[in-house]
């Protein structure tokens, strides 16, 4: 295959949107542990209850279908990367729970809306071979604007305070949305999208595999990075670093992962990534080293990459026309665990911070085991290989 459909409107569109994006993302996730510590006094039961509200957003991405009948998809995604600046920009100035609960919920809304408009109008818009390449060039290229931004903070921190840099990040995520919604990157030949909520059986470990994945990623989201600045003692430039590193890496692996979904299958890819993280979690349970936990962070990142295998998965055995509706409804079951789960994990934390990490192993096991019945599944679809 061609680089062709690196030359296609959609793909330039949602390009300049996930670098917009990942700006003012990356930019919140670098800042903030330190920030809600330093600046705010948090503690680990206030982080848990922020990232719990953190994902309300996610639950509530059924919204979009109802958007969607109003504005265009691309219009939404373009919006949407708007409001997650705006939220990004605005977080510096409010460093209390109360203040940084509204400033996540804004930022959190215009996330996850972008993101599942970006995965529908991927899926949308390219070829089953198609779709897997180009989830992983624009990880890829997300991976390289985080290490820009990680490159940005570094020296930034040193003359600036949070405050400004919190602007700053959050004002190139609107520029990006701004530009966008002047672009129609639309096209007439796509199928029509069922623009209610669909939920149909066959699609059943789909929904089951997304629903175990975002309860994991959620213990990993609110507790990683925590553990590192808590436990170890990580400075902002040291997270920074790490964040850097994480991304160099990322850069590299994340086309590759595309194109091992395409040689190996969805089946081999889930596996691997489920069997390392039941790993990784133990070892972060386990470990006193504040060297091998970030080095642990870094591979667990790696393998997030794997989890592309979940969406192309449901691009082989889905209706065409179910293409945006199964993405938001993957984003309300991938969410609905990860809306309680920051918050009791911020209770257990109090009480022992690695019986929160062995929960998120057992989650890794029963996805293992469930990623099993894949190759089954797009056999009955009809749609293996």
């Amino acid at each position: 295959m061609d680089d062709s459909y690196r030359r296609r409107n959609m793909y330039i569109f949602l390009l300049v949107l996930v670098v917009g994006a990942q700006v003012g993302f990356q930019g919140w996730r670098t800042l903030f542990n330190n920030f809600a510590v330093e600046v705010g006094g948090l503690s680990g039961l206030d982080i848990g209850l922020i990232q719990s509200v953190r994902e309300i957003p996610g639950f509530l991405s059924l919204l979009a279908l109802y958007v969607i009948m109003i504005m265009s998809e691309h219009r939404l995604a373009a919006l949407s990367v708007c409001v997650l600046g705006l939220g990004v920009a605005l977080a510096g100035l409010m460093p209390t729970t109360a203040g940084l609960v509204f400033t996540t919920l804004l930022m959190s809304f215009g996330f996850h809306f972008f993101e599942t408009m970006n995965q529908s109008l991927t899926l949308q818009y390219f070829s089953r071979t198609e779709a897997p390449l180009v989830l992983g060039r624009l990880r890829s290229v997300a991976a390289l604007t985080n290490v820009a931004v990680g490159g940005g903070i570094y020296f930034l921190a040193r003359t600036l305070g949070y405050a400004e840099m919190f602007a700053i990040l959050g004002g190139v995520a609107v520029a990006a949305g701004l530009w966008a919604v002047t672009r129609d990157p639309s096209r007439i030949d796509i199928p029509p999208q069922d623009r209610k909520m669909v939920l149909k059986v066959r699609y059943w470990l789909y929904y089951a595999l997304t629903f175990l994945g975002g309860a994991r990623r959620q213990i990993f989201v609110a507790f990683a990075v925590f553990l590192l600045v808590e436990r170890f003692g990580y400075t902002i430039e040291q997270v920074t670093m790490l964040f850097v590193a994480n991304n160099v890496v990322n850069y590299f692996a994340a086309p590759l992962t595309g194109r091992a979904v395409n040689r190996f299958g969805e089946r081999a890819v889930l596996s691997v990534e489920y069997a390392g993280l039941a790993l990784i979690f133990l070892g972060y349970a386990l470990i006193d080293s504040a060297f091998l936990a970030g080095a642990l962070y870094v591979v667990n990142n790696v393998f997030y990459n794997f989890a592309m295998g979940i969406r192309t998965f449901y691009h082989k055995i889905a209706d065409p026309g179910d293409i945006a509706s199964g993405m938001a409804v993957g984003f309300t079951i991938n969410h609905i665990a990860a809306v309680i789960i920051p918050l009791l994990g911020g209770l257990v934390w109090l009480v022992d911070y690695r019986a929160v990490f062995v929960g998120a192993a057992a989650l890794s096991v029963a996805s293992l085991v469930l990623s099993q019945f894949v190759d089954a599944e797009l056999t009955k679809a009809g749609a293996k290989g």
